[in-house]
């Protein structure tokens, strides 16, 4: 029989050996580590080599290597490289006016910046925006022949490639403004991001939806460009909507609890469509909105009540009206919403 003394020799031996092997596995997966570092090379050698493949025309080629390059720079931590790659691939494949590449890279440098838990910043703001600028602007043909087939073929390809580029850029700014809620100050996102999604869709949708250009705005920080774009919209829309632009738009405003703007853009759209000798819409809509901005100026809960009662049939005119006056009423008089699990705009916006 063994010695008591043995076995603690025994256990001090083997728990030697153990922590030898541990140090030695330790060892070793260090210096995996820097081989495959190492065999990475320094980022801007790949991102002139792929900018090559791609101004020689082999797009999907160099797609495939933005996407798996990238993911190797981030897998040994080298995120500011792979965010260097996607931003300049984005950029690349936009500026030849390959938007289904360009936006896919575009959305994983957002995707980059949240794995590698970035906060947002101007510097990232910056960059944004010029991937942002990059997607192309492509105006629809004017004056056309309807009656001509090759003139409906071609506009019937024009708004395809519209929708494209649109869907596109939403998925890219949509992330991004995640992104900055996620990370950075504003609950609600970086107003700069929401203005350039507000500009995108309505310039570039053959039919803009107005709603969703509303959304963006109101969350912005341009109110004069939101009150120039509802101008730009009265005199295209159909007779008799007009007034529902500009409700939308002070509601909007208004659901978020900003008051000054929604006062901001009825002065400024009253002045723009002035000078551009445009009628600006008298309707009971427009007067309930007027009572409303008067009556979120005081601490008149009856009266707000008493408004929605009476204007009831206007309001009704858009059915999203209601949810944003639930809104109003929670942010204005801490009224609470009937239904609490009713977002604004339910799922509408989720991003």
């Amino acid at each position: 029989m063994r010695s008591k003394e043995f076995f603690l020799f025994e256990k001090h031996i083997v728990g030697d050996g153990d922590q030898r092997r541990s140090d030695a596995d330790q060892r070793s997966a260090m210096s995996r580590e820097r081989f495959r570092k190492a065999l990475l090379p320094p980022g801007p050698e790949n991102i002139e080599k792929l900018k090559n493949i791609v101004n020689e025309g082999n797009y999907y080629a160099a797609q495939q290597m933005y996407k798996t390059t990238s993911s190797r720079y981030a897998a040994v931590g080298r995120f500011s490289e792979a965010l260097d790659l996607l931003q300049s691939g984005a950029c690349l494949q936009l500026e030849h006016e390959q938007v289904t590449c360009g936006g896919e890279l575009a959305l994983l440098f957002v995707e980059m910046l949240v794995k590698a838990k970035v906060d947002f910043d101007d510097d990232y703001l910056d960059r944004i925006r010029k991937i942002y600028k990059k997607f192309p602007r492509v105006p629809v043909p004017q004056n056309l022949d309807l009656a001509d087939d090759d003139a409906i073929h071609q506009l019937t390809e024009t708004f395809g490639a519209a929708k494209i580029r649109v869907e596109s850029c939403s998925a890219f700014l949509k992330a991004a403004i995640k992104w900055s809620a996620d990370s950075g100050p504003r609950k609600i996102g970086s107003p700069e991001l929401h203005d350039m999604l507000a500009e995108y869709i309505y310039s570039e949708s053959p039919e803009p939806d107005m709603t969703r250009v509303c959304y963006h705005f109101a969350r912005g920080r341009n109110p004069n460009r939101f009150a120039s774009t509802l101008v730009n919209f009265m005199g295209k829309c159909y007779p008799g909507e007009d007034d529902l632009a500009i409700a939308r738009a002070v509601l909007m405003y208004l659901s978020i609890g900003n008051l000054r703007d929604a006062n901001n853009i009825m002065d400024e759209i009253e002045k723009l469509a002035q000078a551009k000798e445009l009628e600006f819409p008298d309707s009971e809509l427009m007067r309930f909105i007027n009572y409303l901005l008067q009556t979120l100026m005081r601490d008149a809960l009856p009266l707000f009540n008493m408004l929605r009662q009476k204007f009831s049939s206007s309001i009704e005119r858009d059915p999203m009206f209601s949810e944003l006056l639930e809104d109003i009423g929670e942010k204005f008089y801490g009224v609470r919403r009937k239904n609490p699990l009713q977002g604004m705009f339910g799922e509408l916006f989720k991003m």
